[in-house]
């Protein structure tokens, strides 16, 4: 049976054993596993004789392979407690970085095996076998906490531009509803007789310089025609709208919404009464001679 020195790596799989900490995970059994292989593959078996003794090759070797496997425990350590420093984001834990102080020390220490006796080389290698055994179930448990961060910062960017999405879209179709309303009014408002007016001498200023006497003309043919009703139909011919186009389906080429927009029938008027006569007033001369233009 073999009776392990009272070495600093005992006393910590002892605490670590018996200690109700965050610690104590199933790794200890690992741990106290290795510690106990260390310590006998470096010779540190309790018999006098071996005290101040040469280390064997083996224990050379098991040295060199703890020390290499505590160096590579610590680079990933290392690198991980950078990357948890740079996020912004909060993690599941309360322990967001490893201290690798002691593995450090015992690493450097092991390394110089020139400087130590066999007895020394046991105790360190069994030192840092139980330390890079603590290092990486660290390093596994804050790479877990690190993914799960991640995951749950994943989340709420995911449900803030969610938020963001259906706030925009809430606002674009107020906005639409909106300015559909206005039109609404608006089309309302210019559908109307007095509107109607209004916008056909806006129209035939812009469009074709027609001024006060061109307009006073063409409210008088338009009024004969139909009483400036967007809606009016005459029954006999099929006459239809504010300019009584012939047929109504005629004024499509100023607009698809020809019978419902008063403003798309002045338009189509208007440019009749251009290429046909030339102005209002020569239209509402010719309606005057022979009832009709």
């Amino acid at each position: 049976m073999i009776d392990i020195q009272n070495t600093r790596a005992s006393e910590r799989v002892a605490h670590l054993a018996s200690a109700p900490s965050r610690m104590r995970r199933p790794f200890i059994a690992v741990a106290i596993a290795a510690v106990l292989t260390a310590t006998a593959a470096a010779g540190a078996v309790f018999a006098p004789a071996a005290i101040g003794a040469t280390p064997s090759e083996h224990a050379l070797e098991q040295a060199a392979d703890a020390a290499d496997h505590g160096k590579i425990a610590l680079v990933n350590a290392a690198s991980l407690n950078n990357v948890v420093a740079q996020v912004e984001f909060s993690l599941p834990t309360e322990q967001t970085e490893i201290d690798l102080s002691e593995l450090t020390a015992d690493v450097k220490k092991l390394v110089k095996t020139d400087q130590l006796s066999s007895e020394e080389v046991a105790d360190l290698t069994a030192d840092v076998v139980l330390g890079t055994t603590i290092v990486q179930s660290k390093t596994s448990d804050l790479q877990n906490a690190l993914t799960a961060g991640k995951e749950a910062e994943a989340a709420r960017v995911a449900a803030e531009a969610a938020r963001a999405k259906a706030e925009a879209e809430r606002i674009a179709a107020e906005e639409a509803a909106r300015r559909a309303a206005e039109e609404q009014a608006r089309l309302a408002a210019a559908n109307t007789p007095e509107g109607a007016k209004a916008t056909a001498r806006a129209m035939a200023a812009e469009r074709y310089g027609w001024g006060e006497g061109e307009f006073s003309c063409l409210a008088k043919l338009w009024t004969k025609e139909s009483g400036w009703n967007y809606q009016a139909y005459n029954p006999n011919g099929g006459a239809t709208g504010i300019p009584q186009s012939l047929p109504g389906s005629k004024m499509a080429s100023a607009g698809a919404d020809w019978r419902t927009n008063a403003a798309t029938q002045i338009a189509w008027g208007l440019g009749y009464i251009d290429r046909a006569y030339g102005s209002p007033c020569a239209a509402w001369g010719h309606s005057q001679a022979v009832n009709w233009y």
